[in-house]
């Protein structure tokens, strides 16, 4: 009994040994005491809080540290391995724009960003950067709130937990972001000190992205849309090479011109799926920015295209008037087909700002049905126009017209429920038509040689210019300020060859502007890789997989590649080798020429990119793979040769066919495949190798796996 009674008061001790550190180690109640250690400068972001600490399984063991600043609406969220696999660092995901701290939950695979980091000895960070913005008033409340301030006080915040939780120690940290997140990631490296070692940013744009690399693309949409079909075949291997054949001078100046601005010629293979992209979002402010462009000049003064409009213009342009029958919810215009189902957390939102005016949940308008059927028309977008009623004199953004139907854009629910059935109103696309242009009149100076298509002999604008430079106002918005190539710690800086959105010269730009600053001593902290075949989004599959491929592995390999450049000095990859001609960036076709990370691909049917056959025939596949010098094994290959089924432009299993790879030297870095295939039906096929490479050659991990691949034409008679 006495041996009993000790083991029940020894294992009271222990019990209350075990709940007195838990409550040490509570990170929520701890939060205080842990806010009285945090310092900053910052005079809105001085009080942290944490308002959840609890460990989770998914999608890898991590303790979730949850929690924001006092009095502000910034919101963060840390993700912490183990003790036991901790390294010492921090990754932190800078949003394309500010939005969700939890945004990053959910993802599987190699879109896991919390995954990744835990799986490789960091701890994840991810903020709201203050909350969701306006965008059209990219400068209606301080930019540096979400552009860095936030990200860098919940950084610095970190830190503290962090010795909470491992004990007092350095703390490397580094910050990555795409897109609008690329801006925000260098206006912090370049407006902060102490907060990051490193940064990758990636898919960057420059100053003067906005608007005009949409604007110059939908005016190459609006002239060309009947002609892709000819300048894709043209481009895609065993082409004749020549995308300029068979258009009319109009279409030819068209992609002259849009070419010349750096939109990748290939990336058209998806013309069908292309849409406006982020214009959606940036069309009001334009508009609102510089009205009188759109009032009063362009359609009227010289110099300007609608003055002296083409006939595509007109036949484009749509000015039609009707009223309203019927406001259409977002339940009936997807039963409809004529727009998409919202996100659970798009479609609260939208339910909350319908609510708070008086209306009913669920029943605020996505579309009207107008008393007119509207004309068969490719239409990219416009304004409905409001003429009488409450409303009269405001207008709503749409999206699309189908039949009697019109599709709203972003829209102001104050003023869709002033709208009533019967009110007057006009479709109207004129707007829209003339920002197409815009970027003939925003000529921003010499540092830009892409407008040199829109200057004379001694360097003038040929167009008139608009008073005011609407790029570096947007700019502004995401990133705080503009960016100077001035920033502290290293970075490497990841561009897409064939973005559509970001063009691929923007880097360079980037690049130039940290040249003037370093000078000499650039490569001491900067490198530059450009991704061949690759897009925009940081996502596993953005379109056609047998078209492009995704970064998100020479993502993940920069990241790890800078931690390793600033903890133990290991050089990276030399920044890749590369030319600018008219707007387009031209790399070398081999891997150690080209340099960077990604392995070359180089694929022939029957000894060349272009077999002709008749239908039961073999076509022979031969190619040859390189990593570039120690950055590197192949560990996979598959094969694609009749496409894809219709309607699976993300399918998953694109490259169905496993491709044996033979090793050609010691180190795993070349190797050659080689493949037959025998076709039961005619027709045109481009078949396809994509390959990967992972540094230390591990063919299970779904990160760090660099892909590319080539493709090849059989015409099967």
């Amino acid at each position: 009994m006495a041996s009993f009674n000790s083991y029940k008061i020894l294992l009271g001790l222990l019990l209350c040994t075990v709940l007195a550190a838990s409550a040490q180690t509570n990170l929520t109640r701890l939060s205080p005491e842990l806010a009285k250690q945090f310092t900053t400068t910052d005079p809105l972001f001085k009080e942290p809080y944490v308002d959840v600490d609890e460990w989770r399984d998914k999608p890898v063991r991590h303790r979730y540290v949850h929690g924001g600043f006092t009095e502000t609406g910034a919101r963060f969220s840390f993700y912490f391995p183990a003790k036991e696999n901790y390294q010492g660092r921090f990754f932190q995901y800078i949003t394309p724009f500010p939005d969700n701290e939890n945004l990053s939950q959910g993802a599987a695979g190699e879109e896991d960003k919390i995954g990744f980091a835990v799986n490789h000895g960091a701890y994840f960070i991810e903020t709201n950067e203050g909350g969701a913005i306006d965008f059209s008033k990219p400068m209606a409340a301080d930019p540096t709130i979400g552009a860095y301030r936030v990200n860098a006080t919940s950084a610095q915040f970190s830190r503290i937990v962090a010795a909470q939780l491992y004990g007092k120690h350095r703390t490397y940290g580094y910050c990555f972001g795409g897109s609008g997140g690329a801006f925000r990631t260098v206006g912090g490296m370049e407006n902060t000190q102490g907060v990051w070692d490193g940064a990758v940013p990636y898919v960057l744009g420059s100053p003067v992205a906005i608007p005009n690399v949409f604007t110059v693309r939908m005016n190459a949409m609006r002239v060309l849309k009947d002609k892709f079909p000819q300048i894709i075949d043209a481009l895609e291997p065993g082409g004749s090479g020549d995308m300029y054949a068979g258009l009319n001078e109009e279409e030819k100046e068209a992609l002259r011109e849009v070419t010349a601005m750096g939109f990748p010629p290939k990336a058209w293979y998806g013309y069908k799926n292309m849409g406006i992209h982020g214009f959606l979002v940036l069309y009001q402010g334009i508009v609102g920015a510089d009205k009188t462009y759109f009032t009063q000049d362009f359609w009227s003064k010289p110099g300007y295209l609608g003055a002296n409009p083409t006939a595509s213009l007109l036949k484009a342009r749509i000015q039609q008037v009707s009223k309203i029958k019927a406001g259409i919810p977002i339940t009936q215009a997807v039963s409809l087909g004529i727009t998409q189902p919202l996100s659970e957390h798009d479609r609260g939102t939208a339910d909350a700002a319908w609510k708070s005016i008086g209306g009913v949940e669920g029943s605020m308008p996505v579309a009207f049905q107008l008393e007119n059927t509207l004309p068969d028309m490719d239409f990219l977008g416009g304004d409905l126009l409001i003429k009488s009623g409450a409303a009269a004199g405001k207008s709503l953004q749409l999206t699309k017209i189908a039949g009697d139907k019109v599709v709203l854009g972003p829209a102001d629910a104050a003023v869709l429920a002033l709208i009533k059935p019967g009110d007057g109103v006009q479709v109207d696309n004129s707007n829209f038509l003339a920002v197409q242009t815009y970027h003939r009149h925003q000529d921003p100076g010499p540092q830009y040689p892409v407008w040199n298509q829109f200057r004379d002999a001694s360097g003038k604008p040929l167009y008139p210019q608009r008073p005011m430079q609407l790029g570096p106002l947007f700019t502004r918005g995401a990133a705080g300020v503009l960016p100077t190539g001035k920033f502290n710690g290293k970075m490497i800086l990841l561009e897409s060859l064939w973005d559509r959105e970001a063009f691929a010269w923007q880097a360079d730009w980037y690049r130039s502007r940290v040249k003037d600053v370093l000078g000499d001593s650039t490569d001491a902290r900067f490198r530059l890789w450009y991704t061949d075949h690759a897009l925009h989004g940081d996502v596993a599959v953005e379109d056609d997989p047998t078209h492009t491929v995704s970064y998100l592995g020479v993502l993940q390999q920069a990241l790890l590649d800078l931690s390793a450049w600033v903890e133990k000095g290991v050089e990276p990859a030399a920044t890749t080798k590369y030319t600018i001609d008219n707007g387009q960036v031209i790399i070398p076709q081999t891997a150690d020429e080209r340099r960077g990370i990604q392995p070359v691909v180089s694929l022939k049917a029957n000894g060349s990119k272009r077999a002709e056959i008749s239908v039961g025939q073999t076509v022979t596949f031969t190619a040859d793979v390189a990593v570039p010098k120690n950055r590197g094994k192949v560990v996979a290959a598959g094969w694609n040769f009749e496409g894809l089924p219709e309607n699976s432009g993300k399918l998953a299993n694109a490259f169905p066919v496993a491709a044996p790879l033979t090793p050609t030297d010691k180190t795993g870095s070349h190797v050659t495949v080689k493949a037959t295939h025998t076709f039961s039906k005619p027709g045109t096929y481009f078949p396809t190798l994509r390959v990967a490479s992972q540094r230390e050659g591990d063919t299970k991990t779904p990160y760090t796996r660099i892909l590319n691949l080539d493709r090849v034409r059989v015409v099967v008679k």
